[in-house]
């Protein structure tokens, strides 16, 4: 199975859980984001997309890891709007025979979300927005793959 969902509501990392990892995986690997406040000024995040070309994206970055690892089931679940400080903001689960892949699997995903997904992110503070801007730790990342 593969799940791709770009969604403004909430999700239940139980729920999303319970769906995956059917025989014949031996493992899952789950990471899920929370918003945090770096700042100690941030109130909100507020991320904007196309949803076409989100998901287009995104399921193509997917079916990438499936051909590099054998992945039995990934679910990528990313939100936007807006989105107050502690919220879920997204998550990557990874189901695979042995895991080693199911690791790398979901690091590689997530690394891709991290940096390469066409979201557009903004910061609200007391004072206003501003955007978030790239980080090279972010695309440093990228490199390993």
């Amino acid at each position: 199975m593969i799940k791709v969902s770009i969604q403004p509501e909430a999700f239940d990392v139980g729920s999303e859980l319970a769906e995956i990892g059917a025989a014949p995986a031996g493992a899952v690997v789950s990471f899920t984001g929370i918003v945090r406040d770096d700042s100690g000024e941030m109130l909100a995040l507020e991320i904007e997309h196309y949803p076409a070309m989100t998901t287009r994206a995104i399921t193509s970055i997917v079916e990438e890891a499936c051909a590099r690892w054998d992945l039995v089931d990934v679910v990528v679940i990313h939100r936007f709007g807006r989105l107050d400080v502690g919220a879920q903001i997204m998550m990557v689960a990874t189901a695979a025979r042995h895991r080693v892949a199911a690791f790398e699997a979901a690091e590689f995903l997530m690394d891709y979300l991290k940096s390469r997904a066409p979201f557009w992110k903004r910061e609200i503070g007391p004072d206003g927005a501003s955007w978030v801007e790239a980080k090279a730790a972010d695309e440093d990342a990228l490199k390993r793959w």
